[in-house]
């Protein structure tokens, strides 16, 4: 397994951040692999998908890097640079243009672990892959921007949270399951592959979620590490949890909604990410459930966090699972 060394100081002062350049190479990877982990990701795929590979299909040079470049067991360095707290998407682009064409050319030896073709001879990559990722940038996820920032935004407000109540070890055994893990003696496993460990110790270590499934890890020696995560499920895939229609008819749609999402704690601006509902419909929602005794809140740092009681638990288990998701199949659309 890959880990990293890294003492308890460094830890300690590690912290999230949103990052548009990260969310976009997500959005690329998702793309070329084509293969969707939820509905959600299936339409955007179905809409985004035709456009990138005729794309592709105009600039065979291109299409040859992203081969080269998203490797089955690494990524080309240069690609992925280190998230920065605040930094634009335009400046993202700037740093993989500025790469020097050798190294990426070295970068994508690895990452294809294997010579280069000849195609990839030339000194224009890093301005390929920056234009690519501007496209991406600009048809599939500007579009959307808003209601993503505000899924990564309810995510670290989640993690945040973890954090006060179990300590950085929970939350980092939780951000890619199977994958990243708190090993004791100041070791953090942040992938499967048996790469040497690296010490980090001192460094700036930084968590950056993701809407698509997936992740990876990136850095710049020996200053900056960053561990990019697939935000929780239920923020990224809010059909995930479909409401029982017999919950629906006892509450009214929205509502119910609310209750089914509480089974872990959310604060209202998750509630308003996940469900699409205003921020006046989920307050007015949650003063009911509260007033009823079906959920509690209890305040986390500067957030306030919302979950089921004991009695809303009943209240959801009696009224059975929910029925199967899709038009036509009893499904239950958030709105307020």
């Amino acid at each position: 397994m890959g880990w990293w060394q890294i003492n308890a100081d460094t830890l300690a002062g590690s912290r999230f951040l949103i990052s548009p350049f990260a969310e976009t190479f997500a959005a690329l990877k998702l793309l070329h692999s084509g293969t969707a982990t939820h509905p959600g990701e299936r339409a955007w795929l179905d809409d985004r998908l035709p456009g990138y590979r005729a794309r592709l299909a105009a600039d065979p040079v291109t299409a040859h890097l992203v081969r080269a470049g998203l490797g089955k067991d690494w990524i080309a360095d240069f690609l992925t640079p280190t998230p920065r707290d605040g930094e634009t998407i335009e400046e993202g682009l700037s740093r993989v243009r500025a790469a020097d064409p050798g190294q990426a050319r070295a970068h994508l030896t690895v990452s294809r672990a294997g010579p280069l073709p000849a195609v990839l001879d030339r000194d224009d990559l890093p301005e390929r892959a920056a234009a690519l990722l501007a496209y991406v940038w600009t048809e599939t996820v500007r579009p959307d921007w808003d209601r993503r920032r505000r899924v990564l935004e309810a995510d670290v407000v989640a993690r945040t949270a973890q954090v006060s109540r179990g300590g950085w070890a929970a939350v980092v055994d939780s951000l890619r399951p199977g994958r990243t893990r708190w090993l004791g003696d100041n070791r953090l496993q942040v992938n499967l592959h048996e790469y040497p460990p690296r010490e980090i110790s001192g460094a700036e270590l930084v968590f950056v979620p993701v809407t698509p499934k997936g992740g990876w890890v990136s850095w710049e020696e020996p200053d900056r590490y960053a561990i990019v995560y697939a935000c929780a499920g239920a923020l990224a895939d809010p059909a995930a949890r479909t409401v029982p229609a017999s919950l629906g008819t006892l509450l009214g749609a929205a509502r119910a909604a609310v209750l089914v999402l509480l089974d872990s704690p959310l604060s209202t601006t998750q509630l308003v990410a996940v469900t699409g509902q205003g921020l006046g419909s989920v307050g007015r929602h949650l003063r009911v459930l509260l007033d009823a005794g079906l959920v509690e809140r209890r305040r986390a740092g500067r957030s306030v966090l919302y979950s089921r009681t004991a009695a809303g638990e009943v209240v959801v288990e009696a009224a059975g699972p929910a029925g199967p998701t899709g038009p036509g199949h009893g499904s239950v659309i958030y709105r307020s």
